[in-house]
């Protein structure tokens, strides 16, 4: 065990180098009088190097990234007896949101956004007392993050990395996470990422999947991914740990096509397909099927995000769509990751598919 290499520090726990424990942060006491934490698993490396967080369900039904965190923690890089090798100490919060995971819900108690709640109050509401928590506790401690997405309920994301485009080091990483898509996006206010920023801790965004349902092949780009930045950190080596064998498209502007007008759609895309401006995505009829709308694309470029529910009001949010100025080959990109995380090997023997 080394000597320069001290305890990690979190709350009133300590955590030895070369070891790894859940710690339990007190959050609040239901009505009930249950106590609700927030739980944290250290793995605190040997070797100095980067403190690092990787957090799920800040949006409470968002359980893809539970599941990759999850997985992320049973990598054979972070087993018990690797932690001699680990450069550094990452912090893995699986379920940072215990009230809207266990309601199947998106916000908390009072009804909040806890993304829009940082930095938050430690005398404030409920979600401001919450992201006052992790801020301190966790963010605090960090120099880099990733925060595990999905889309809401009803809706399905492409995998892909969001990140401010003012910041060329978390682009870097980004880049090194390799999700088929790279989103530059502007932090928006009382985010999670706009408090990291502020703070100076660098945070990705990954967003892939539906809100309540789990995807293999997201699930397998967020485990490979993190393990990669990680790679990238210094934190592990190489072993095990594949490149991305295409660079992801990036893309600086989005927008989303909206449903023309009221009813049922029906839909001739799906996310990953490339489209052309003016292509038709759907239509949208009446029950009747006396009146339909055309749903087209307004520009060119990459569906990364869609509606999954045929019934729909004039102005939903149908397809989301990245646009991109280089000549990506973006069919041929998203085989190519495709196939590679498909021929990756997964991390538990019983994974059912």
């Amino acid at each position: 065990m080394s000597t320069k290499v001290k305890a990690f520090e979190i709350g009133e726990h300590k955590i030895a180098p070369g070891t790894r424990r859940t710690v339990d942060l007190p959050v609040s006491v239901l009505s009930d009088h249950t106590p609700v934490t927030m739980s944290v698993h250290v793995l605190h490396g040997s070797k100095p190097g980067p403190v690092m967080f990787v957090s799920a369900a800040v949006h409470g039904d968002e359980v893809i990234g539970v599941e990759i965190a999850r997985r992320v923690l049973k990598a054979p890089q972070l087993e018990i007896q690797e932690l001699d090798k680990l450069k550094g100490t990452l912090m893995v919060i699986p379920i940072v949101n215990a009230f809207g995971f266990l309601n199947h819900s998106r916000y908390l108690p009072d009804r909040r956004d806890l993304n829009r709640s940082f930095p938050g109050s430690l005398r404030g509401s409920l979600a401001g007392r919450l992201a006052h928590l992790f801020m301190s506790e966790i963010v605090n401690r960090s120099d880099y993050g990733i925060d595990l997405h999905s889309a809401a309920i009803h809706r399905t994301n492409l995998p892909q990395i969001r990140v401010s485009p003012s910041r060329a080091d978390t682009l870097a990483l980004a880049k090194a996470f390799g999700a088929p898509v790279i989103l530059t996006s502007k932090v928006r206010d009382g985010s999670l990422r706009q408090a990291g920023h502020l703070k100076g801790t660098d945070v990705l965004v990954f967003e892939a999947g539906e809100g309540l349902r789990f995807d293999e092949m997201a699930i397998r780009a967020g485990v490979s991914g993190v393990l990669r930045v990680m790679r990238a950190l210094k934190m592990l080596g190489s072993k095990g740990i594949t490149r991305p064998k295409a660079r992801s498209i990036l893309s600086k502007s989005s927008y989303w096509v909206r449903a023309p007008a009221g009813g049922l759609l029906r839909p001739f895309k799906s996310v990953g397909d490339v489209v052309e401006p003016g292509m038709l995505l759907g239509i949208t009829s009446d029950p009747f099927g006396e009146k339909e709308r055309n749903v087209l694309a307004e520009q060119g470029g990459l569906i990364v995000g869609r509606t999954n529910l045929p019934v729909v009001n004039e102005g939903d949010g149908l397809f989301h769509i990245a646009e991109f100025n280089e000549r990506y080959d973006a069919e041929t990109t998203l085989d190519s990751l495709a196939s590679q995380l498909e021929a990756d090997p997964l991390f538990d023997e019983d994974e059912i598919i």
